[in-house]
């Protein structure tokens, strides 16, 4: 795991660096063919921008790109983001081990978002693909 994707006070920093490991495992022709899926589905084709605060009120922003690069870096989403999603620390974490839906956290307004609503939503299904890629791995 790359320590330049985590910032300190954050829990959601071992989840992003653990998501960050889980696509770097794809080769780039793997990494092309699941992007190509994503978009013939509609399922996650898009750029998400988090801005996470934590109980401090100090904020990071990561980008998981699902559209062009299948990549998970820190900073703002070059290019622009399809959804910004702001969320505290502890929403993230929850839905990245599923005590908490996108749909949910939006509409209780844990989630807030720029851009592409609907997208939004799928935030929890890209967080769970961290769980089956070292899944996998871990297997074969």
């Amino acid at each position: 795991m790359s320590d330049e994707i985590k910032a300190p006070g954050f829990k959601s920093s071992d989840l992003i660096a653990g998501l960050q490991a889980a696509f770097s495992k794809f080769s780039d022709a793997e990494k092309q063919s699941q992007l190509k899926r994503c978009k013939q589905d509609h399922f996650t084709n898009g750029i998400f921008e988090l801005q996470v605060t934590n109980g401090a009120k100090e904020t990071v922003t990561w980008t998981i790109d699902m559209k062009k690069q299948g990549a998970v870096y820190k900073g703002k989403a070059q290019p622009k983001a399809d959804v910004t999603i702001i969320l505290s620390d502890e929403t993230l974490v929850d839905l990245a081990e599923g005590k908490l839906n996108g749909q949910k956290a939006f509409m209780t307004g844990k989630l807030k978002t720029r851009g592409n609503m609907m997208l939004a939503t799928k935030l929890d299904g890209v967080l769970k693909v961290r769980l089956l890629v070292l899944a996998f791995f871990n297997v074969h």
